[in-house]
């Protein structure tokens, strides 16, 4: 009796592990084979994402060179004055709305004069006119430390000529984005 218990058992646990054997090979047997129709669609959709990745690409690097060509525009001041003129203002305050678009943008702001009178005024009023430009631009919402002015006086001017149309070229803030 003993010996017919030890045989059932023996039985019992090759049979158990033929059923091991055998499910464990079904089961790789049973997973879905990927059909040619899921990779054709599966390349569809990864080559639609990417065009949609570069289109989204594009249309950014065309709104930043906006940005960079609104920033890029120039001021101009009467003979002798740092005051803003209506124009200038409306120019400044397209700069605050592409300023608080990209909150990372920083500029600097170089004010320049024309080659009339000395070194040391016209440096000073260059630096005037950059402090204009700042001060409008900081009262549109503008955090003052994304921005920095220096003068340039009447070091590099604008048209070299020496009549009232260069000096008025000459008159003017620059605004150029700082890295």
């Amino acid at each position: 009796m003993k010996a017919v218990r030890t045989l059932f058992v023996v039985l019992m646990i090759a049979v158990m592990a033929a059923a091991m054997g055998c499910s464990s090979k079904q089961a790789k047997t049973e997973q879905p084979a990927v059909s040619n129709d899921d990779a054709a669609r599966r390349a569809e959709e990864e080559a639609m994402r990417q065009r949609q990745l570069e289109e989204q690409r594009r249309r950014e690097a065309a709104a930043m060179a906006a940005a960079q060509q609104e920033i890029g525009r120039m001021i101009h001041f009467d003979f002798d004055k740092y005051d803003l003129k209506p124009e200038a203002r409306s120019i400044l305050q397209a700069k605050a709305q592409v300023l608080k678009q990209y909150a990372n943008l920083k500029i600097v702001i170089e004010g320049y004069c024309d080659e009339r009178g000395t070194e040391e005024y016209n440096l000073a009023l260059g630096e005037r006119r950059a402090k204009s430009a700042y001060e409008f631009l900081v009262l549109m919402g503008i955090q003052g430390n994304r921005m920095t002015t220096v003068s340039y006086g009447k070091s590099r001017p604008l048209d070299p000529a020496h009549n009232e149309v260069a000096w008025a070229k000459n008159r003017r803030c620059e605004f150029k984005v700082a890295n």
